[in-house]
């Protein structure tokens, strides 16, 4: 039965990327083509249809590592916020995925998956910071689409300086 979930997974993500093709990231087409018709980043629409970028972050107040009950609220904020903006960085620069899957006599053996997002957000909009039932935190952030140009436009000039 997990073999069947595994290899049915793997098809469909080779399904998906088969009519992948590679698109520039700062939302210019390639080639010569030029209007509605021409390539367009897939970025650039999910930018332009929103004006803000919204995130919403979580944390456990009992989790927190403190005897005092006060301690643990405040460190219940501020690990929500910090979910916030790591929420905020993928919807801005994505997320880095690395998979690993061992197969032996037609079997997996193990499946591993590591996410990494990495990136710098400045200028987001502090929207709410609100307790959700008896042992949560909620933050909600949000970022105009001209501060997202603009980080992802830094972020692309870095790379470029990177490869130099």
């Amino acid at each position: 039965m997990t073999f069947n979930r595994s290899l049915a997974a793997s098809l469909l993500a080779l399904t998906a990327l088969a009519g992948c093709e590679s698109i520039p990231l700062n939302g210019q087409s390639h080639g010569s083509q030029t209007g509605p018709a021409a390539p367009v980043s897939m970025i650039t629409p999910m930018v332009e249809k929103r004006e803000t970028l919204v995130a919403t972050g979580y944390a456990v107040i009992s989790v927190q590592n403190h005897k005092n009950s006060a301690q643990q609220r405040l460190l219940a904020i501020r690990a929500s916020k910090l979910d916030a903006y790591r929420s905020l960085t993928e919807q801005v620069y994505g997320q880095q995925l690395d998979a690993t899957t061992t197969v032996a006599d037609m079997t997996v053996m193990s499946d591993t998956f590591r996410a990494k997002v990495e990136g710098v957000i400045y200028g987001a909009v502090l929207v709410s910071i609100a307790p959700v039932g008896e042992d949560t935190y909620e933050t909600t952030l949000s970022l105009d689409q001209h501060v997202v140009r603009d980080l992802r436009s830094l972020y692309l000039s870095q790379l470029t300086a990177r490869r130099r």
